[in-house]
């Protein structure tokens, strides 16, 4: 009887498939969580959608696990490889099959990176709106798979706004091709919904069509501070009367991250600390001396009534992008704040300083030394908190029970952005209800009964 990995060999080639000490460190981890020590079988590297469906079949067919992989930057996971297991990579499917101007749709495959798809919309003169800090890391395979969300989730959406057709390959090796290019498709369940944001474990996403926008012809981008965070929430009900559709970003940031951006990043300080909190403002539209004029009238009429202490609006592209570097300087938080507990939550936005508060009472209980910067979307609900394990203080363990304890007493979400994976497994029970996982599990039973694909992640099979 041939072995799992003869007959991959056989079915896609000896280059395909790597083992043993042909494992590169790379697929051993995403940007959280290593299998260096329990290592997959092997490491899977097909072509095209066929090979995807040829791997599960002999996969299925083994009962051996299979974890997808992307880009392999999330932050839960959700993509490390499973020991015994095989390890799917996408990262040689990368095509950009077709770009439809008509329709405003690009067709491509799952382990093309984020920026190319958003260099190649960009090349036809349009504009794919996803965008995340890991742009040209990051596949678009593994966006969809985590529906990712990203900075202009306020103007255009989560990913699953943006998929419109997909192919995916089954547990059994069944593919499914709805490679739809038409916003308006009633004719029945709507499948690519299942496979959005379900991190691998009912299939493996191949192809996508996904929907392009015009590109904007103007950008406002201004840093304003605010005296409360009542203060801030007045801003954001202008913001959204008077920009109306335009407001692409609101992004909030607390005096831990202002001074932590400032100093230890070493970014130049926009505005002077000492400020309740930090509100980053975007609007994208079509006319730049008409945009320019209606984003500073709002925000001189809110610094009039006391909405607003103090701001600072770009006058061209560079400070823009100044200005939106200090809140791009989460990257160097692998540097400042590690080893670190990371949160991506999302909470009622009207509650949002009162969790904050608790949730940092509660914090500094168990350590009052304990470090933790607080920033987010916001507008979307989205709040990211970073704390910073020390030595003798309390374990991650320990600070994930806390937070996650008072996301849930709060009504908040455990995973905003980045899915549940490995790391917040345990605490989906604070976020969806017992019949809500009752029925998740009756869907992987359904789709992927030998329950091969990524067990283990999302919650314990």
């Amino acid at each position: 009887m041939p072995t799992l990995l003869e007959d991959l060999r056989a079915a896609l080639g000896p280059d395909a498939i790597l083992s043993g000490p042909d494992i590169a460190p790379r697929y051993l981890a995403d940007w959280s969580v290593s299998a260096a020590e329990n290592p997959p079988l092997a490491i899977a590297l097909p072509r095209t959608t066929a090979e995807v469906a040829a791997i599960l079949k002999l996969c299925t067919a083994h009962k051996t696990p299979v974890a997808p992989q992307g880009g392999l930057t999330g932050l839960a996971g959700g993509a490390t490889p499973i020991a015994g297991g095989i390890a799917l990579s996408l990262e040689r499917m990368r095509a950009i099959e077709d770009i439809d101007p008509a329709a405003a749709t690009l067709t491509v495959q799952a382990g093309a990176p984020l920026q190319s798809v958003q260099d190649a919309a960009d090349a036809a003169g349009l504009l794919f709106p996803l965008d995340i800090g890991s742009r040209g890391s990051c596949a678009i395979g593994g966006n969809v798979s985590t529906n990712a969300g990203g900075n202009r989730v306020l103007r255009y959406g989560m990913t699953r706004d943006l998929v419109l057709g997909m192919e995916v390959v089954l547990a059994d090796g069944t593919v499914l091709t709805s490679l739809n290019k038409m916003q308006k498709n009633n004719t029945g369940y709507d499948l690519k919904h299942l496979f959005i944001g379900a991190e691998g474990t009912l299939g493996v996403v191949t192809r996508l069509v996904l929907r392009l926008f015009p590109k904007p012809a103007s950008a406002c981008t201004a840093l304003v501070a605010c005296p409360s965070y009542a203060a801030v929430l007045d801003l954001l009900r202008r913001a959204r009367a008077e920009l109306g559709g335009a407001l692409s970003a609101f992004e909030v940031m607390w005096p831990e991250f202002y001074t932590l951006a400032t100093t230890e990043h070493a970014i130049r300080p926009p505005l002077p600390s000492g400020h309740a909190l930090y509100v980053l403002m975007d609007s994208l539209g079509s006319d730049q001396a008409r945009d320019t004029e209606t984003f500073s009238a709002m925000i001189e009429r809110a610094l009039e009534d006391g909405i607003v202490e103090d701001a600072v609006i770009a006058q061209s592209h560079r400070e823009g992008t100044e200005i939106w570097g200090l809140r791009d300087s989460v990257v160097q938080f692998q540097r400042t704040m590690n080893p670190q507990a990371g949160f991506d939550i999302s909470l009622p936005i009207g509650r949002m300083q009162e969790f904050i508060d608790t949730c940092k009472s509660a914090l500094l209980a168990a350590a009052p030394a304990l470090r933790a910067v607080w920033f987010g979307h916001i507008a979307d609900s989205n709040l990211h908190i970073c704390v910073k394990l020390e030595p003798g203080g309390p374990s991650k363990s320990a600070i994930d029970h806390i937070v996650y304890t008072q996301v849930r007493d709060y009504g908040g979400s455990i995973s905003a952005e980045h899915g549940i994976g490995l790391l917040k497994r345990p605490y989906l029970s604070y976020t969806r209800t017992p019949e809500e996982i009752a029925v998740m599990r009756r869907i992987k039973a359904a789709l992927d009964p030998d329950g091969i694909l990524n067990p283990g992640k999302v919650f314990s099979d």
